[in-house]
């Protein structure tokens, strides 16, 4: 793939001449050279933002030829070499390769066509890394979800050996390990175990005292025990008999008096002689 870039346009001052590191130079040279690509990039953003200036394009064939004509003397065929190969590399820069149709020259300009070739490098290079990428996730979670599982194991054998009446060496042929992995295996257990006791719970969220009320809910309750509201739209009280039946008003509060013999009205007259 690192061939089919060069022929993509961004390798092709490398092609031209541009030497490679020495072997025996690379572990101390590789921060001066880190610092070299990003100055590097910054630069040629200065000098030609409408190329290197945004989101990555598709780069003009032999583009070196042409910063090297437009900035004589600026950068060294080195210093773009190693620019250009990380760029070209880059995840960001192979998917416009894959999507992109044009090839653009230093003034963001159309500079030809970008070939199906290319394109295609660039797609089987993503799906590659994609692939590559899930598989690495699928091992980190099958490694993590075994060592959860290691954990579990030994923290259920450490509470059961606190716990058990067994003698030792019984203990570990009911738990089928030999006797002396038991001490190690007990003593791994206490130290995971303070370590679970030492890493900081997640708060849980609980909503706070009158927030988050849903329509439909009942309001806050007042005294009596009956919600604010509760009451709503119902007939009790004297107020709710406006259109209906009048209560008794002006009528004496006081306890009524008892009805007289032979069943005549309430508060009449004197009894019949």
């Amino acid at each position: 793939m690192a061939e089919r870039r060069a022929e993509d346009g961004a390798e092709e001052g490398s092609a031209g001449g541009a030497t490679q590191p020495a072997a025996a130079d690379a572990p101390a040279a590789a921060p001066r050279a880190e610092v070299s690509t990003a100055a590097t990039g910054a630069r040629l953003a200065e000098l030609f933002p409408a190329l290197f200036g945004g989101a990555p394009k598709p780069l003009k064939l032999r583009i070196q030829v042409d910063i090297q004509e437009r900035a004589p003397g600026e950068f060294s065929k080195q210093a773009l070499s190693a620019f250009f190969r990380r760029l070209t590399g880059a995840t960001s820069y192979l998917v416009a390769v894959s999507r992109g149709k044009q090839r653009f020259d230093l003034d963001g300009q159309p500079a030809g066509e970008l070939s199906e070739e290319h394109r295609q490098l660039a797609a089987d290079e993503l799906t590659r890394r994609r692939a590559n990428q899930q598989a690495r996730r699928a091992q980190e979670d099958a490694q993590r979800e075994q060592e959860e599982a290691g954990r579990r194991q030994r923290f259920g054998l450490l509470r059961d050996f606190e716990t058990t009446k067994l003698t030792t060496a019984n203990f570990c042929a009911l738990k089928g390990i030999a006797p002396e992995q038991l001490d190690g295996l007990l003593e791994q257990a206490r130290k995971e175990a303070q370590e679970d006791a030492a890493r900081p719970q997640r708060p849980q969220h609980r909503p706070e005292h009158g927030h988050g009320r849903r329509d439909g809910e009942r309001g806050p309750r007042r005294e009596g025990g009956r919600n604010e509201g509760h009451n709503e739209g119902r007939n009790d009280g004297p107020r709710a008999h406006a259109g209906g039946r009048r209560d008794d008003r002006g009528r004496p509060q006081g306890p009524r008096g008892p009805r007289g013999g032979g069943g005549g009205r309430e508060g009449g007259g004197a009894p019949r002689g």
